[in-house]
């Protein structure tokens, strides 16, 4: 058997305990090069228990250790075998959410490098029931032993330090609880975990980065857009160490305006690649529903959830364990750059990002207002709405931020701390909607069908729900000219020059360049509502 086939058969039992089958496995490369790390991971899952893994013939073989490794030799620790990990789980730190298997928060709590002793086949040792190793961490060091309890295939096992130069008694794992990645305890993990890893799915898709900070995928560098530029009408991009097949570049996606000639496919992908580093802070780590125009805006589009099986393996993916038959399972979760630029050759022009985010979708981080314009309202009505929201939310003490949505409106959002639940932050946006509503009176209706609206605009505040979207910042709308959603300021609302669809896929970056985002700020922000 090829050492390929020998990992795939020993991660088989990880594999179907996870229900494997919730997509596609990906297509697998050569096995990795031979490797001697180790890591030890603090778990609060039902139980809080210390997870002891050695990298070994291209898997992590693993132990559950309740009570933690030690340098005290006269400790006698329970360490349980458990199924071998892929390796891609011994850089995870974050959190699996409740439900799956072994939910709870994980920290790296150790990590280093690790040789047997007195073997050349530390595999047989295992196999045998009796293995030692030298180990070499932040925290751990020296010669530890494990030796199985009991006869062959018994996962009960025992974890003992040698009386070396590393030892040390009375040493206790619980007094050294920071991770040796972050310096963070598991508790500051769970408050803010920057990545989540879904037990349930291939491990090339299972960890998804949920971390806010810009990192290096999140921009193309200058060389990087060179290149992009001499591709012509396509051919193969590398951006931030991804390989991308781009297509028809030259293929006008839309109607040109104003004199202008029209906008193709290769404008939007070098869009997408230079504004990312400005559109990431509001998709990192959320699920992103595709607005989807592959044949250009002139034919209707189509609203795509689904990750199609041929995305890239390196595509972020959250798997939607709550899904009802026949609903959306996986979602892209946009990490950086590369996957924004895959989006758009995908043709999703518009990309709408949940208002709440991994790991707990079911908490939103936005509170969201539609200033949704009739028929028979102007741009000028839409303004005087939200003026009055202006000086209700600033009345209240509540940050929030406007945008023009790159059509006929405007939105105005609103962060808000972990824990509201989409009804209360429903419930919150109603109750100013409507005092705004009261003072208009002749502006606005409440009729949800828009035929019985009279013409009159809506103040939508249905949209905090979960999986209800509006279009993200700096995302392109289907029009012609390829209008943009753009962040502005409240002042800005006074401007007489001011259009829905003012900035253009062709002038946007310039406006980043020259106003900044008003809307970053917010990002992250943890915002108590005012009782109303």
């Amino acid at each position: 058997m090829s050492s390929g086939g020998a990992v795939r058969e020993r991660l088989a039992p990880y594999r179907t305990k996870r229900d494997f089958d919730v997509t596609p496995e990906p297509a697998g490369g050569e096995p990795p090069p031979p490797g001697r790390r180790f890591v030890v991971q603090r778990h609060r899952a039902r139980r809080l228990h210390y997870d002891l893994r050695l990298e070994l013939d291209g898997v992590l073989v693993s132990w559950a250790v309740p009570r933690g490794p030690t340098l005290d030799p006269k400790a006698r620790q329970l360490a349980v075998h458990v199924e071998d990990h892929p390796l891609e789980y011994i850089d995870f730190e974050g959190v699996i959410p409740r439900g799956e298997y072994g939910g709870g928060d994980v920290i790296v709590w150790d990590t280093g490098s690790w040789e047997p002793s007195g073997t050349d086949d530390p595999a047989a040792a295992v196999a045998r029931g009796e293995l030692h190793f030298d180990l070499r961490g932040d925290k751990l060091a020296g010669r530890f032993v494990l030796v199985r309890r009991g006869r062959d295939g018994e996962k009960d096992w025992l974890l003992l330090h040698k009386d070396d130069d590393a030892a040390e008694p009375g040493w206790d794992p619980e007094e050294h609880p920071r991770s040796v990645l972050s310096g963070r305890t598991n508790d500051e993990v769970a408050a803010a975990p920057d990545a989540l890893w879904q037990s349930g799915v291939p491990a090339a898709e299972a960890s998804v980065r949920l971390g806010r900070e810009p990192t290096a995928a999140w921009a193309a560098s200058e060389e990087e857009l060179a290149a992009l530029d001499e591709l012509g009408r396509g051919g193969r991009w590398t951006v931030r160490g991804r390989d991308l097949k781009l297509t028809n570049l030259g293929k006008p996606l839309f109607p040109g305006r104003d004199g202008e000639p029209p906008v193709t496919k290769g404008e939007l992908v070098r869009y997408y690649a230079a504004i990312a580093p400005h559109m990431l802070p509001y998709l990192v780590g959320r699920p992103v529903n595709m607005h989807r125009y592959p044949d250009g805006v002139g034919r209707p589009g189509f609203w795509q959830k689904e990750v199609p099986d041929h995305a890239p393996q390196w595509l972020p993916r959250w798997h939607n364990d709550a899904a009802d038959p026949g609903e959306t399972e996986c979602y892209a979760v946009p990490d950086g750059v590369a996957a924004l630029v895959w989006l758009a050759n995908f043709g999703a022009l518009e990309l709408h990002p949940w208002t709440s985010a991994l790991p707990d979708v079911r908490r939103p981080t936005w509170a969201l207002i539609d200033i949704d314009p009739g028929t028979d309202s102007d741009f000028a009505d839409v303004l005087v709405l939200a003026r009055l929201y202006r000086t209700a939310l600033q009345h209240l003490g509540v940050a929030a931020a406007p945008k023009v949505t790159g059509q006929r409106g405007v939105q105005i959002w609103v962060p808000v701390r972990p824990g509201y639940t989409f009804a209360e932050t429903r419930t919150w946006v109603e109750k100013v909607s409507r005092a705004i509503g009261q003072t208009v009176p002749d502006l606005v209706s409440w009729e949800w069908q828009r035929e019985r609206r009279r013409g009159r605009a809506r103040l939508d505040y249905t949209q905090n729900a979960i999986n209800k979207t509006l279009v993200a910042p700096f995302s392109v709308r289907p029009a012609p000219g390829a209008p943009v959603s753009v962040p502005i300021t409240w002042e800005e609302l006074d401007d007489p020059d001011l259009r829905p669809d003012r900035w253009t896929l062709r002038t946007a970056l310039d406006r980043v360049r020259e106003a900044g985002d008003p809307l970053a700020p917010l990002v992250g922000q943890p915002q108590e509502l005012p009782p109303l």
